[in-house]
C-alpha cells in the first residue's frame, strides 16, 4: 500500500509545489507559478499568459503524471 505524503488541503498544495519544483528542476516545464491566497492556492503551468489556473488537485495530478512519465522514458 502507498503511502500518501499528503493529509489535508494545505499539505497537498505543498506536494503540488514540491512537484512544479521537480518539473522545473528537471526541464519539464519552463515556468511555474503559485498564487497564495488566504483562502486557496492557484497553480500556474507552464506561464500566467497562456495557461488557466489550476486547483491544488488538478496541479498534483498533473504535476505528478508529468514526472512519473518522463522517468518511465529514461
Amino acid at each position: 500500500m502507498s503511502q500518501y505524503s499528503f493529509h489535508d488541503e494545505i499539505t497537498l498544495a505543498e506536494q503540488a509545489e514540491e512537484l512544479g519544483r521537480k518539473a522545473l528542476n528537471l526541464g519539464l516545464i519552463r515556468s511555474f507559478v503559485v498564487h497564495h491566497f488566504p483562502d486557496s492556492w492557484q497553480f500556474y503551468i507552464p506561464n500566467e499568459k497562456t495557461s488557466e489556473p489550476l486547483t491544488p488537485e488538478q496541479a498534483y495530478l498533473k504535476l505528478k503524471k508529468l514526472i512519473e512519465s518522463s522517468s518511465s522514458k529514461t
